[in-house]
């Protein structure tokens, strides 16, 4: 992978005995509120493991119902990203999202004002269900960037783990922007990574894709890959397609040809979207969810749990050779709000008294 610099790796080297620092700064109410899995579920045993296995590179399944093999890890620092959140182990991705990232953090910063990106949650070492804050980011395709901008100075571990999300919505108004937060940065980052081939849709508050089909006035071609969703209102979540050749992958439906700025949108702008849920009729029996087992995720999932793993957390981010350090722990651990399913109601984003 490029830009892989000496100050990143020694950076890296600081940061990797971080898990356990990181554990006790993530593990607060948020964390205590979360259900625990099943030992036996895919969730528990996905989130258990610390090291990608050895192997090719290959997703499979889809991107909420799958798991994925010769993961590399997003280095903790580059010239212009961070990854947050190093406790969650989650900074694993296929290398098309590794190399898109990277791309990204660098097009943005040279062409567009955006002094580097805060990267979040991209998917375990083998992909799988996650413990908590996604439906999704199972194979490796998946990948949240910070609306936030990445500061001048290297973050510690201590801010890694507690710098707080920054909603660009406007507090006690119904999905409107905050003037005061939004920048033209802000939407030239999400044009630029939508214009990638590679970039099948980014997920993004309503609020966010109104703003931009209000105001952008620069090529609109690509302003259809913004599709508004519950949440996502202090980070935007970048899908790419299946890699070439990866018939193990299930791919998304591609978005509409349109700019996205039509029904669909003005949808989420009334209360339907918003509604809680209707009671269920009186006696009827309420139905337990069961949990994801490995056995409902694709065959090759199983294979994948069974591989050997890659000698280090250091070689698979920088490739054979690198010094050997002890392996970062996993702490699976909700830091906000913002670690809620990727799909579903976020109750500070409902409309006033409902």
């Amino acid at each position: 992978m490029a830009l892989h610099t000496t100050r990143t790796f020694q950076t890296f080297l600081k940061l990797a005995f971080a898990g356990v620092l990181g554990a006790s700064l993530v593990a607060g109410e948020a964390g205590a509120e979360q259900k625990q899995p099943s030992p036996g579920s895919a969730k528990a045993i996905f989130g258990s493991v610390s090291l990608p296995n050895q192997g090719a590179a290959q997703p499979f399944g889809f991107y909420a119902k799958g798991c994925m093999s010769g993961a590399v890890a997003l280095p903790v620092d580059g010239p212009t990203w961070q990854t947050m959140r190093l406790s969650r182990n989650r900074r694993w991705g296929n290398p098309a999202m590794i190399s898109l990232l990277e791309r990204l953090s660098r097009d943005a910063a040279q062409y567009d004002g955006w002094p580097g990106l805060l990267v979040g949650d991209i998917s375990q070492p083998r992909g799988g269900p996650m413990f908590n804050g996604h439906a999704s980011h199972q194979i490796g395709l998946d990948a949240d960037v910070w609306l936030t901008p990445m500061p001048a100075h290297p973050l510690s571990i201590e801010e890694r783990e507690t710098l707080p999300f920054t909603t660009m919505l406007q507090k006690n108004a119904f999905l409107t922007i905050n003037p005061n937060v939004w920048t033209e940065s802000r939407a030239r980052l999400l044009m630029r990574a939508a214009s990638y081939p590679q970039v099948e849709r980014i997920f993004v508050n309503p609020a966010i894709k109104k703003k931009m089909c209000d105001t952008w006035t620069g090529d609109r071609t690509n302003l259809g890959k913004l599709r508004p969703i519950y949440g996502h209102d202090s980070h935007f979540h970048i899908r790419i397609k299946c890699p070439p050749g990866t018939t193990s992958c299930k791919p998304q439906a591609p978005v509409p040809a349109d700019d996205g700025c039509g029904k669909p949108l003005a949808w989420w702008f009334t209360k339907e979207p918003w509604a809680p849920p209707k009671p269920p009729k009186p006696g009827t029996k309420p139905v337990k969810p069961r949990e994801v087992m490995v056995s409902d995720l694709p065959n090759a999932c199983s294979s994948v749990l069974a591989a050997p793993s890659v000698d280090s957390i250091q070689a698979a981010t920088f490739g054979p050779g690198a010094p050997a350090i002890a392996p970062m722990a996993v702490m699976p651990a909700a830091a906000s709000d913002d670690a809620l399913p990727d799909i579903g109601p976020v109750p500070d984003d409902k409309p006033s008294g409902e």
